[in-house]
């Protein structure tokens, strides 16, 4: 049984996983944000322990720095917040003792995300939801969030139907591993060297590849599989459909998207609504949450995966009618990977959870 700490104004917040991409990110957007942390920790496995890693935000030491702490069960007795962002086995193997502690663990990784009482979280969307939780907050897959933050918007507009995607996924959803292969196939590649294949299936450097994690029974991969159901959950939506297709290419962090959205016309025929107009859906998204719109043809202007990098929005631009349907808008949609799509929305739900 779950029993919440008081949040204090000033929580302590450990960061678990703190040596990879995600949590050296998630560090820099505590910093950059300014979190009003007490103190801020770092935990990792057992060989990072003792690790330097600078740091002059709220709740900095004197020095600057951190110290890596071996994370063990009793990380979290004092510590207000975890931000996780270690594998799902080790979250799995740590949640107990996070929830125990009356801390509040928001997940980085997959493992707790469907489960019926763990609330799935982008705070654009529904954050209302995180008052529900029982000490495990998890946070969605990099693509579904940056999707959903451009589909909700739209959603309350009108409501969707249906939502076929194609997505442009970075090296970064990889980790540091992917992005350094994708470093080093690059030089090799032209230098005309051999080239070293381990964090992806096949070679990245000019190159795309069409799968993302394993192939499921209908020949799904798991990536897609996630964007179907954690979209449905997130945006409360059992009835909307998703049809995915998702592959990496040799881009270092931000994700892209292109979105095609079919509106429910029975509905809107039934409740004797007009069709939205595409000037409306920009007009939603402009107004939206974390939502920048980049949409200029005459003057090529529209998001990108490099002009974004480091930045904590989702981009969206290239609005226009998909004919295709009887009534459905196209998008297409840019968002730093490990910004918006990792640390920058764990961040965000810490903040939520402030008194």
């Amino acid at each position: 049984m779950y029993t919440a700490k008081p949040m204090p104004k000033n929580p302590v917040v450990a960061i678990a996983g703190i040596t990879g991409a995600v949590g050296k990110e998630i560090l820099l957007v505590l910093e950059q944000l300014e979190f009003p942390a007490a103190e801020v920790r770092a935990l990792a496995s057992a060989r990072s322990a003792g690790k330097r890693i600078p740091y002059t935000g709220p709740g900095a030491p004197a020095d600057g720095e951190l110290v890596v702490q071996e994370m063990t069960d009793d990380s979290f007795a004092d510590v207000d917040i975890v931000l996780f962002s270690a594998g799902g086995d080790v979250s799995e193997r740590f949640a107990p003792a996070v929830v125990a502690s009356g801390a509040v663990m928001i997940d980085n990784t997959s493992a707790f995300r469907m489960r019926d009482n763990v609330p799935l979280v982008v705070p654009e969307v529904n954050a209302a939801d995180i008052k529900n939780h029982q000490g495990i907050i998890a946070n969605p897959n990099c693509t579904t969030i940056q999707m959903v933050v451009a589909l909700n918007p739209i959603h309350q507009l009108a409501p969707i139907k249906r939502v076929v995607v194609s997505t442009y996924q970075s090296a970064s959803g990889a980790g540091a591993e992917g992005m350094q292969e994708l470093y080093d196939q690059t030089h090799a590649y032209l230098h005309d060297e051999e080239l070293t294949i381990e964090a992806f299936a096949h070679q990245i450097a000019f190159n795309c590849i069409p799968q993302i994690d394993v192939f499921m029974d209908d020949l799904s991969t798991k990536e897609e599989w996630k964007m179907v159901v954690e979209t449905k959950k997130i945006m409360h939506a059992p009835n909307l459909e998703v049809a995915p297709t998702c592959v990496r290419i040799p881009i270092l962090r931000s994700h892209s998207e292109s979105i095609n959205i079919e509106f429910d016309t029975d509905a809107l025929d039934a409740a004797g609504r007009d069709y939205p107009t595409l000037d409306q859906v920009r007009e939603a998204l402009e107004n939206a949450p974390g939502v920048v719109v980049i949409d200029d043809p005459e003057n090529k202007a529209y998001p990108m995966p490099y002009p974004t990098n480091g930045t904590n929005e989702t981009y969206v631009g290239r609005l226009r009618v998909d004919n295709s349907v009887k009534s459905g808008v196209a998008l297409w949609c840019v968002a730093d990977q490990l910004r918006k799509g990792a640390a920058l929305n764990a961040v965000q739900i810490a903040q939520a959870l402030l008194p």
